[in-house]
């Protein structure tokens, strides 16, 4: 999985271990939801006693995994996507039309932060049946996931506009010199 960008300023460096960190902990989080439940099969059929509070976690953290999956994949442009129209466009043209994608997709993970939020709010007074904590917490990984798209989106919204305006940056960026040289 590439988790490096094109994008060499320190704003995209801090992007791609914000993306490193965000796959670390949904790769924490399956190897607790595997070992969980290969607790719940050894409860049930050696010890004879099922441990019911296995699916409530599971529940959790695949949630936590599915978001932060798909922020990263956001960030890596790993989502399927349709490519037709910009077949037909000029090169400026399809450059507009990935910040028009990007830009679409920054509102959609500031939608998922703010309707996200306003879950947790919503839900805290509530208990999670089994685990003992407050059921906001299920939407957590829905806010720091819109969040994270929101910043990834941020940084492909800045290095387009650059490109946008500035034909020379997308050569000199991979060059590894600064924008501000447009």
């Amino acid at each position: 999985m590439k988790i490096k960008s094109d994008n060499p300023s320190s704003f995209g460096r801090m992007l791609d271990l914000l993306a490193r960190l965000a796959i670390i902990l949904a790769g924490v989080c399956l190897v607790v939801l595997v070992f969980s439940f290969g607790w719940l099969v050894f409860g049930r059929y050696v010890l004879n006693q099922t441990p019911t509070w296995v699916e409530q976690m599971s529940l959790l953290l695949v949630t936590t995994i599915t978001f932060l999956a798909a922020a990263v994949g956001v960030h890596e442009r790993t989502h399927l996507s349709v490519d037709l129209l910009s077949h037909f466009l000029s090169e400026r043209g399809r450059l507009i039309l990935a910040l028009l994608v990007d830009l679409l997709l920054g509102v959609f993970g500031a939608a998922l932060v703010w309707y996200g939020w306003d879950l947790v709010q919503f839900a805290w007074r509530k208990q999670i049946p089994l685990l003992d904590i407050p059921d906001g917490v299920r939407y957590i990984p829905m806010v720091v996931s819109g969040g994270l798209i929101v910043l990834f989106e941020l940084g492909r919204l800045k290095q387009g506009v650059l490109s946008l305006f500035c034909p020379s940056f997308g050569s000199r960026a991979g060059k590894g010199r600064m924008a501000e040289e447009c």
